[in-house]
């Protein structure tokens, strides 16, 4: 599967995790849209409407959260069908338990695994979910 045509729009205020994630989604043909401080999202996501998938951080800066982030956007009825996923270097005991309650499609660890890391997307873009960090071997359902 190839991420042709596929509009991915990230949640990250880390310039080097930024550059990672838009290289790694732009070699399988997507098209990327950043947030950097999680203080206009919804305003920069309405903008690059239709959206496919959604990465979210989950600790950004002026005491936002990609918690407060993902609450955010599920209020604008239009992204209800569109798949948000947590990559954050969260403690994954702490966050998994909390984005899977949350209803998150997603985690996925950093540091990213750059071998890995355009292919789980492609998973959760064709329904599964993956729940992935470190420590363990990935979930993957669908």
């Amino acid at each position: 599967m190839s991420l042709m045509n596929k509009r991915i729009f990230i949640v990250e205020d880390n310039v080097q995790n930024r550059a990672i994630m838009q290289l790694l989604l732009e070699q399988k043909n997507a098209t990327i849209a950043f947030e950097r401080w999680g203080t206009d999202v919804l305003g920069k996501l309405q903008a690059f409407t239709p959206v496919d998938i959604i990465l979210l951080d989950l600790m950004l800066p002026n005491q936002v959260s990609g918690f407060d982030i993902y609450d955010q956007i599920r209020t604008l009825h239009q992204f209800d069908l569109v798949p948000i996923v947590a990559v954050s270097a969260m403690d994954a005991a702490v966050a998994v338990p909390k984005a899977r309650a949350r209803g998150f499609s997603g985690f996925l660890s950093k540091p990213i695994n750059y071998e890995s890391f355009a292919h789980y997307i492609e998973v959760i873009l064709a329904g599964g979910q993956v729940w992935l960090n470190r420590e363990i071997q990935p979930i993957m359902k669908g």
